[in-house]
């Protein structure tokens, strides 16, 4: 168990820096699911054009969607558990 001195309540420049880390990652994957909805769209005869081994486009992209939240969600992961060193002009030591 972490002791009380280790929740995040207490340490607000990592709830602060997990939360940034987050919505990056976020906006990567709107990113990329924005294509997919745009070719859905816009080009929907471009999805249908086998690429892979006899699959289409949108189902590889469908498949890169969910190893691409996978993806980002190991890296949320590892960012978020770095250890924090507060610099100096980020606030106090209470």
């Amino acid at each position: 168990m972490n002791s009380p001195s280790h929740h995040h309540e207490d340490h607000p420049h990592v709830v602060s820096r997990n939360a940034r880390y987050g919505l990056i990652l976020f906006a990567v994957y709107v990113v990329l699911y924005g294509g997919f909805i745009y070719l859905s769209v816009f080009q929907t005869e471009t999805l249908g054009k086998p690429i892979v081994a006899g699959m289409n486009l949108a189902v590889v992209y469908g498949f890169g969607l969910i190893v691409a939240a996978l993806v980002l969600s190991m890296v949320y992961w590892v960012l978020c558990s770095k250890p924090v060193h507060k610099d100096a002009g980020e606030g106090s030591d209470s």
